[in-house]
């Protein structure tokens, strides 16, 4: 399985997590808050949807 994103989409969240003054390259706060925040939105949308279900 292949996983693929939309290039444009790429650069956008490359270019909110990237920092110059980390070693790697990217500000490692940021990213894991945006990963959250996503995973978040997710639950409540699972939620949702069992919600509609019932």
């Amino acid at each position: 399985m292949e996983w693929k994103i939309d290039p444009d989409e790429y650069q956008a969240i490359a270019k909110m997590i990237h920092s110059s003054s980390s070693p790697v390259g990217i500000d490692a706060k940021k990213t894991h808050v945006l990963i959250l925040k996503k995973l978040m939105d997710i639950e409540k949308r699972l939620i949702n949807l069992e919600g509609e279900k019932t």
